[in-house]
């Protein structure tokens, strides 16, 4: 257990009216428990919220007039991510997968598994089936991509990384989903804040369903898998956006923070033998 703190901070000038979606709020659930959280915007604005997708994330959702707008959020987590030993863990044969997670087998906007199936079977069809095999994809989309800001857009999928070897967390997990999902097992993006991330940004992980449960995954390996704290899932990152609008505005700046305010966390090299759950 640990206390994280994470916070974002966005600047936005409105140049006419313009329909926001944010998704910036931290899940409350079960292994990450909000204590205390804030979110506003200067000028105030009546702000809407939803629940959606498969965990029921939350959403706001504003109508801003021409002129500035920042936001600003910020939580305090009690973070139990569940562990287990990461070998004991196998994969659910295709015909006993819950029906609630099939749909994190199929190919989507960002990641082609239809295209990845080929090189999937024969680079890590003979490795052990289960966290082994999933492990051995992150391992090789860590070695094989260099991780470089700025060098990719939003029109990049996971094919065109595995060409060009070379993205951001968002293409390092999209290209770790299509190869797990052209090996049979369901995988999803996972949006949220990680301590200790460098350059601090919002992070993009993965979860793969491996006997009953999700598990993360970080290919890029910048930061502690076991002080992740979740914004929500989806079957990539279209799905997972922190801003989305309609109208004409432009994001000014942004500051992202997440740090752990105990002290208590488990340094990520201690715990490499674990597998990391929240829920």
């Amino acid at each position: 257990m640990s206390i994280i703190e994470v916070g974002c901070r966005l600047e936005y000038r409105v140049h006419f009216e313009t329909s926001f979606i944010f998704q910036v709020a931290v899940l409350d659930s079960k292994h990450q428990k909000v204590i205390k959280e804030s979110l506003v915007c200067d000028p105030p604005h009546e702000i809407q919220v939803c629940k959606v997708g498969s965990l029921g994330h939350r959403i706001h959702r504003l109508m801003a007039e021409p002129g500035c707008l920042n936001l600003f959020y910020s939580a305090t987590i009690d973070n139990k991510p569940k562990s287990v030993r990461s070998r004991n863990l196998i994969s659910n044969s295709h015909s006993k997968l819950p029906c609630e997670v099939l749909e994190f087998l199929n190919p989507s906007r960002y990641c082609e598994s239809d295209k990845l199936e080929q090189f999937a079977w024969d680079h890590f069809g003979k490795v052990k089936a289960g966290h082994t095999r999933v492990q051995a994809v992150a391992d090789w989309v860590f070695n094989h991509l260099k991780y470089t800001p700025g060098s990719t857009s939003s029109q990049t999928t996971a094919s065109d990384v595995f060409i060009r070897r070379v993205g951001v967390c968002r293409d390092f997990a999209h290209l770790t989903i299509a190869l797990c999902r052209a090996l049979g097992i369901p995988a999803r993006y996972v949006a949220g804040y990680a301590v200790n991330l460098v350059p601090q940004d919002f992070h993009g992980l993965v979860e793969a369903y491996l006997d009953g449960a999700w598990y993360l995954f970080d290919a890029t390996r910048l930061a502690p898998v076991n002080a992740f704290i979740r914004i929500g899932v989806g079957r990539d990152a279209s799905d997972m956006s922190f801003s989305t609008y309609v109208g004409n505005s432009s994001l000014n700046h942004m500051y992202i923070w997440a740090s752990d305010a105990d002290g208590k966390l488990v340094p990520s090299g201690k715990t490499n033998k674990m597998a990391i759950s929240l829920g």
